[in-house]
């Protein structure tokens, strides 16, 4: 018989430390975007990458949270143990985490927008509401009645947030500028966190057809999941391909093509193969390819 988890443990996977690579991956993009115009700042950078972490995390807790109470994950789901679920941390415990992150979060987006504008001024007000948007998005993704992770809108915030938030906004930090070709790394970076999304509820799609979670996978089929997910895929790729066209990449450069090429051609064996660990292995791929197509592809942008 397993062993439970101790309830410090507990805490520690609640937090899904995991997942912070997907957070990291977009102020990686567009930051790198901003270094090939000699607009780079460590001090923002760190300060993207701490607030998009405590966005991240904000997010898990929320979800455990969201999901626990309304018993969307239990005993028939195939996905890790989560905190709730566990009955190790009750939902109190976990609503005061949630309450605590969310003012962290608030505090580090506030520090960094200072860093990044010197004053209180029409884009610092901009990038507040922006921050308390994220913040109402990570909760309200499963929290309350009206979670829009259960009626099938959770892609497309992932696209806003982990996408053009993150890479434009990013961007836009150390630049104070826009610039349309910014938008082309934020489809990519979006498309393939929105492909770390769909895997999970791919895996999740019985449970969450029970619970009457209504996500991607369950509202068109697993077939076409499947296709959705390719699709996702290749618009990353063509995002990409145009981005280094238009920039006069170097040929070494379009390696960036490269991961979300293997999980496109990775995606055709998991749907022969459907079984949980096939799931979860895809889902790990997923996030670390996503962090691994930003690093490609600020290498493509600083050298």
């Amino acid at each position: 018989m397993e062993m439970k988890p101790s309830k410090t443990r507990m805490w520690i996977k609640a937090l899904r430390l995991r997942t912070l690579p997907l957070a990291w991956a977009g102020i990686i993009a567009g930051s790198s975007v901003a270094a090939a115009e000699g607009k780079f700042r460590w001090d923002i950078f760190a300060g993207a990458l701490l607030t998009a972490s405590l966005f991240q995390i904000l997010s898990n807790l929320a979800n455990d949270y969201g999901d626990g109470i309304k018993g969307t994950d239990n005993e028939q789901r195939q996905g890790p143990l989560r905190a709730l679920q566990s009955g190790l941390i009750s939902p109190a415990e976990m609503k005061k985490a949630v309450l605590l992150t969310a003012l962290l979060s608030l505090l580090s987006a506030v520090i960094l927008l200072w860093m990044a504008f010197g004053n209180v001024n029409l884009m610092f007000a901009v990038y507040l509401i922006l921050a308390g948007a994220a913040i109402w998005a990570a909760i309200k993704y499963t929290v309350g009645r009206s979670a829009y992770g259960y009626v099938g809108l959770g892609d497309l915030f992932v696209l806003l947030f982990f996408g053009f938030v993150a890479v434009a906004g990013s961007y836009f930090l150390y630049t104070h500028r826009w610039d349309t070709d910014i938008v082309l790394p934020s489809l990519a970076i979006g498309f393939m966190s929105m492909a770390v999304l769909n895997i999970n509820n791919i895996r999740d799609r019985e449970t969450d057809i029970l619970s009457g979670k209504k996500t991607i996978p369950v509202l068109i089929g697993l077939h076409n999941a499947f296709a959705y997910h390719r699709a996702l895929l290749s618009g990353t790729m063509l995002a990409l391909l145009y981005f280094g066209i238009k920039h006069n990449w170097a040929p070494w450069k379009f390696m960036v093509l490269i991961p979300p090429l293997i999980l496109f051609l990775q995606s055709y064996s998991l749907q022969k193969n459907n079984s949980a660990p096939a799931y979860n292995r895809m889902l790990k791929n997923t996030a670390m390819f996503t962090l691994l197509t930003a690093l490609l592809f600020a290498a493509g942008n600083i050298f």
